[in-house]
């Protein structure tokens, strides 16, 4: 079993996983955490260290999209979490399949 499908096995992740998940610095991850306390409750262990659940990395996802994708500010991208989750969710799913359509058609267009 390679180490990526392990992880989709995990219940927690450390704020350095996240962090490599999505390619930013610890410190960005702790600061979104505290930024959007309300809506991303990690965990703690006996050291004090964050463990993020699946949920948490779903609602990182979001900000993540939000903010570096859409160019959004903190607290337009909280509102949009808060207000309507899931339209924001189905939103960054289509905008992921559509990059992917495009890109595999990029390469057909290559091979021709």
């Amino acid at each position: 079993m390679t180490g990526k499908e392990n992880e989709s096995e995990k219940l927690f992740y450390s704020i350095g996983e996240v962090a490599d998940i999505f390619g930013e610095e610890t410190s960005l991850i702790r600061f979104w955490t505290n930024h959007f306390k309300d809506i991303i409750n990690p965990k703690r262990n006996r050291k004090g260290n964050r463990l993020f659940s699946q949920q948490d990395i779903e609602t990182i996802r979001l900000i993540h999209f939000l903010v570096r994708k859409q160019g959004m500010k903190l607290d337009g991208a909280y509102k949009r979490i808060v207000e309507n989750r899931e339209g924001t969710k189905k939103n960054m799913e289509a905008i992921e399949i559509l990059k992917n359509i495009k890109q595999r058609l990029l390469e057909i267009k290559k091979t021709i």
